[in-house]
């Protein structure tokens, strides 16, 4: 009985399927000429809230996100606050208990973001706000939002 495929090409097909079955099983072949910083999760996390307990459970969330993705090295985290919330850090008036979680989470390497205009509105410049934060990117804290989304940061609202 004849083949419908001549042996050469069955030869063929059979080296192909086998090649590419080997790259799937070596990952390593693979990623080695990936730059190391490009696989970092980047996360976005968006605050406006001047509930006390809510800052503090996002500052655990951004603490545990960090070590479920096995350190600092393994995620590009911002943190973009602004409207009410900028009360929440202020210096002269800050909770304590904020103030340590996010001492926690800048140390780890966070950027901390505080809305310009916000800054504005309230009367309080940089100087006044915990330290660690640096002014928005773009002044508007929702235009810097959707820049930091169009970039492909994952965006978490706590």
């Amino acid at each position: 009985m004849r083949s419908f495929f001549p042996k050469s090409a069955l030869m063929l097909s059979t080296l192909i399927i086998a090649g590419l079955y080997g790259l799937f099983l070596s990952p390593g072949l693979v990623l080695a000429d990936k730059d190391p910083g490009q696989d970092k999760v980047k996360v976005l996390y968006h605050l406006d809230s001047n509930d006390p307990a809510l800052a503090k459970y996002a500052m655990a969330l951004i603490n545990k996100h960090i070590e479920a993705e096995g350190g600092p090295d393994n995620i590009d985290l911002v943190l973009v606050v602004h409207g009410p919330a900028l009360k929440l850090f202020e210096s002269d008036t800050v909770d304590q208990e904020l103030k340590d979680k996010l001492k926690v989470v800048i140390d780890k390497g966070i950027t901390a973001e505080m809305c310009q205009v916000s800054m504005k509105l309230y009367g309080t410049p940089l100087e006044k706000l915990l330290a660690g934060f640096t002014p928005t990117q773009h002044p508007v804290a929702v235009k810097r939002i959707a820049d930091l989304q169009r970039a492909g940061y994952v965006y978490i609202k706590p």
